[in-house]
């Protein structure tokens, strides 16, 4: 039965991890050192209450919540101000379109860190008000207020239109 269970444990982990390395990506504002950290952590609570999430309804879902309450505990700590370099790792393989995706990540990472979390949940993730709400631990009407001003702060550093940006 163990077994069992790490076995499950482990082809949801493969599964996900990707998923949840990109979110994070998006949660730090491109610093990449730490989203594998966040995801280490996540997939590491995840395995101590395996037994548990695996009988939720959207084991997926909760992986995200915690990724994202994760990240949210991290910001409040004192040291998570620190980065260790401005200058982002080479990638391998050819990116489509870096200009856009570093110009976005400069936005993101500009945005205080529960804004980029609202953001992220709401827009890449695709979550519900309620989701969100549920995954930060505030009331929808805080979530609301957030993606308003977020969207806002976004909008006076990208300008109105950005297709600008995703031109050739």
């Amino acid at each position: 039965m163990r077994q069992a269970r790490a076995d499950e444990y482990a082809e949801f982990a493969a599964a996900r991890a990707g998923h949840l390395y990109r979110s994070a990506c998006l949660l730090t504002a491109g610093d990449t050192y730490l989203a594998e950290d966040l995801v280490q952590e996540t997939l590491g609570r995840l395995y101590v209450r395996w037994g548990r999430v695996s009988r939720v309804g959207n084991p997926a879902g909760y992986a995200q919540t915690v990724l994202t309450r994760t990240f949210l505990a991290h910001q409040r700590r004192r040291s998570s101000r620190e980065r260790a370099t401005e200058v982002l790792p080479e990638r391998a393989g050819a990116d489509r379109d870096a200009s856009l995706r570093l110009t976005l990540l400069q936005a993101l990472a500009r945005l205080p860190a529960k804004d980029r979390a609202v953001v992220v949940l709401r827009y890449w993730e695709d979550r519900s008000i309620e989701e969100t709400a549920d995954a930060m631990n505030a009331s929808s009407a805080a979530v609301r207020t957030r993606c308003v001003r977020a969207l806002a702060r976004l909008r006076e550093l990208l300008g109105e239109d950005i297709g600008e940006y995703a031109r050739p």
